[in-house]
């Protein structure tokens, strides 16, 4: 029976494919409905948004993408008759004051009695001879919240140093996958042909920095040089195939694998690398029971890679993370324990359903107090 008795708007800037089973879920748990608006990413984005919602409803809008870097701004055409057709009781937004008429939908909502959820990453300090204004224009635009979610226990810390009451603030862990359902894997005491087998999952451009990855694998001991799996497509694949034919012959690609086939590889894996931005797969090699390797990103892993599962590369070059990777695999037994902790990471913490439990305590608490 759906727990939320409430009917819910989202509002996204754009909805990635990997998002929708997340709002197919909460959905499940909205007994009036729950519906989506987003617009469109830019072309550089590269971002897959293919895949529809099924259970929850979808509205797309119109993004119109302003200035870049620092200067980004958004105006999202077709929000406001989005909120009228619907009449939420509820909306979550992206509590993000780059998005220009996040204003005139928080005006709507509260003209007629409704609810106000921010959905975002924090507030760390920006640089610059205007901090200041910056932090002081924050404040007053999180204060019009009703409620905040936020990733991790440090993006609620910044929300809370703006002097958003704590227990307004909900803590929701970044997961794109339920919780693992089949045990946790179990892997020989020794490397398969005495050689590690590493793997990298995610889609094959820049910020990724793959680049990074098959230079470090060539700079480690001939003993621990792994045989190196590179699953996922994109713009950099030709480059970087032609990189490691120049600096690392052993990578394998193998294109973009789902299902069974993807199943088969983490598998066979010791240890998994993301050395760039992103990480989206993280939490998937984490239910096979691999130790990961992340790049230093946004602070939303900060609750999934600990030093009890894994690496995160404050360096981020070939040296830095050649150094972590030697680490890694010097120890098969400290390896085998740290997969162990990935796995009961995200079968306890790190999943789905508490990602939904913690968005459903955060409507039932700005709608029953």
């Amino acid at each position: 029976m759906a727990e939320i008795r409430k009917r819910i708007a989202i509002q996204q800037r754009v909805l990635p494919t990997y998002r929708i089973p997340f709002f197919d879920a909460l959905a499940a748990e909205c007994e009036r409905g729950l519906s989506v608006f987003a617009g469109k990413p830019r072309r550089s984005e590269s971002l897959d948004v293919g895949a529809r919602p099924i259970s929850a409803k979808f509205a797309l809008g119109k993004n119109i993408h302003l200035f870049d870097g620092m200067a980004y701004l958004c105006w999202q055409v077709g929000i406001m008759n989005w909120l009228r057709a619907w009449q939420p009781d509820v909306l979550i937004m992206e509590a993000n004051p780059r998005y220009l008429r996040s204003g005139a939908a928080l005006n709507w909502m509260k003209a007629r009695g409704g609810k106000v959820i921010g959905w975002g990453l924090g507030s760390p300090s920006p640089p610059g001879i205007f901090s200041e204004m910056r932090m002081s224009f924050r404040k007053r635009f999180v204060s019009r919240f009703d409620a905040l979610v936020t990733y991790s226990q440090l993006g609620a810390e910044e929300y809370a140093a703006l002097g958003f009451p704590p227990d307004l603030i909900f803590s929701a862990p970044n997961a794109v996958a339920p919780k693992p359902v089949l045990p946790l894997p179990e892997r020989p005491s020794s490397f398969r042909n005495d050689k590690p087998n590493v793997v990298f999952v995610g889609r094959l451009q820049t910020r990724k920095r793959v680049d990074i990855l098959l230079k470090a694998c060539s700079m480690l001991p001939v003993e621990q040089r792994p045989a190196l799996v590179i699953v996922g497509d994109g713009p950099e694949r030709r480059r970087l195939e032609a990189l490691a034919k120049e600096v690392y012959p052993d990578a394998r690609f193998t294109g973009a694998q789902h299902g069974s086939d993807l199943e088969k590889i983490y598998r066979k894996a010791d240890l998994f690398v993301l050395p760039g931005t992103g990480g989206l797969a993280v939490q998937q090699a984490m239910s096979f029971g691999l130790p990961v390797i992340v790049g230093e990103s946004d602070g939303t892993q900060s609750n999934l890679v600990r030093d009890e599962n894994g690496w995160t590369l404050t360096e981020t070059s070939a040296e830095g993370l050649s150094r972590l990777m030697r680490n890694a695999l010097g120890s098969i037994p400290k390896l085998r324990s740290m997969g162990a902790a990935s796995y009961r990471i995200v079968s306890q913490e790190v999943n789905l359903e508490n990602m939904v439990d913690a968005f459903a305590s955060a409507i039932r608490k700005v709608t029953e107090g």
